[in-house]
């Protein structure tokens, strides 16, 4: 083994030990990734996903409180920011929001590696002028920029999945004008794919167009869950056929998925109905929905607070988010979790699992994955 592999062995093995004792005690941990939904509006209609349902009247952080927020010393570690929504693209003033958090890196954010957006593409003309944008911005505070595509098929599965006229010719669209800008500018493109079982005989095809285009794939199967997605109601609509399952298994024991260790979760899941993998969520990760309220695990619908009457820091040190960690792994949603972006943030944090995949895989293949996953930035 040698000295890069030893050194972050013993830093696994170190963050492991860590981990178990705020484990034992409930306490929490430096927040290293957050996500903030920007926005609960959105103009696709999606199948499996009820957040659109949301009163546009509802009301939503002003960009100003977003970055009172991130100015929190809570965040003083933060390594990765995921922005989603609804659609952040909707949200007219995204480019300040995000020139904010990049002023923040010389103060309050100088940990801060990556930004990625989520976006369902629609908006194109938005979407390329606003990117080119922020990539400027946060180039010149050395902050990557992930760009993350929802793809549901390569077709007209996706107008249907997605319940909205030409979304596949949109997002398509919106996808080829990125890859231009990253002719130009560092920006990082990826696909996501929530499986459903309308679409599970068209993942390789996800597969195939996403490595034809140098982009990273998120391909997942959907989650239930009175959280995030808010769609409890859709789960006899959107529960997978003994077929369905059998599809993805084939998907994911092939050669177009590559990242080792989600497949080796789904897989097992697909095959027994749990999903067996660490979770850190409350620990060295939080969720924060467009309206304020603070989640330690978006799936779980459990909030801690509200940011608009208690400062950040103090809802993720409360009783409430104490009570939440102590039960994280133990909710019903946490046997059915096939989120992988909460895999990664957990993986560095809770140390031995992923320890065990570098004595497993080995020195060259770890590190390989290990920066496939972008997990570089943790260690």
């Amino acid at each position: 083994m040698s000295e890069s592999s030893i050194a972050i062995a013993a830093r696994l093995l170190g963050k492991g030990v860590r981990f178990r004792y705020l484990k034992r005690t409930g306490n929490p941990g430096k927040v290293q990734a957050a996500s903030i939904e920007v926005t609960h509006r959105c103009i696709a209609r999606c199948i499996m996903c009820n957040i659109w349902k949301i009163p546009h009247d509802v009301p939503e952080l002003s960009t100003a409180k977003w970055l009172q927020v991130l100015s929190s010393p809570l965040f003083s570690d933060l390594r990765e920011l995921d922005v989603t929504g609804g659609e952040p693209f909707l949200k007219k003033d995204l480019f300040d929001l995000l020139a904010g958090v990049a002023e923040l890196k010389k103060t309050n954010l100088k940990a801060l590696r990556s930004v990625a957006v989520t976006t369902n593409g629609l908006l194109t003309e938005r979407v390329l002028g606003e990117t080119e944008k922020i990539v400027r911005e946060l180039k010149r505070r050395d902050i990557e920029l992930v760009m993350v595509c929802a793809m549901d098929a390569v077709g007209s599965i996706h107008d249907r999945i997605r319940n909205y006229p030409d979304a596949w010719l949109k997002v398509n669209e919106t996808i080829e004008g990125l890859i231009k800008l990253r002719e130009r500018h560092p920006l990082i493109i990826g696909l996501k794919t929530t499986v459903l079982p309308i679409n599970a005989a068209e993942l390789g095809k996800i597969a195939d167009y996403a490595a034809a285009r140098d982009l990273f794939t998120i391909i997942s199967p959907c989650i239930i869950t009175e959280g995030r997605y808010l769609n409890e109601d859709l789960s006899a609509d959107l529960s997978f056929s003994p077929e369905n399952i059998q599809e993805m298994i084939d998907f994911y024991q092939g050669e177009a998925f590559q990242w080792s260790y989600h497949r080796e979760v789904l897989l097992q899941y697909l095959r027994n109905g749990v999903a067996s993998k660490p979770c850190t969520c409350g620990f060295n990760y939080l969720f924060v929905r467009s309206g304020g309220d603070v989640y330690p695990c978006p799936l779980v619908g459990k909030c801690a607070g509200n940011v608009n009457e208690t400062p950040v820091e103090d809802i993720f040190g409360s009783e409430a988010a104490k009570r939440i960690r102590g039960k994280v792994g133990a909710f019903p949603e946490c046997v059915r979790c096939t989120e992988p972006g909460l895999e990664r943030y957990a993986l560095p944090c809770e140390g031995f699992v992923y320890l065990s995949l570098l004595l497993k895989m080995g020195r060259s293949k770890f590190l390989e994955a290990h920066r496939h996953m972008g997990l570089n930035k943790y260690l």
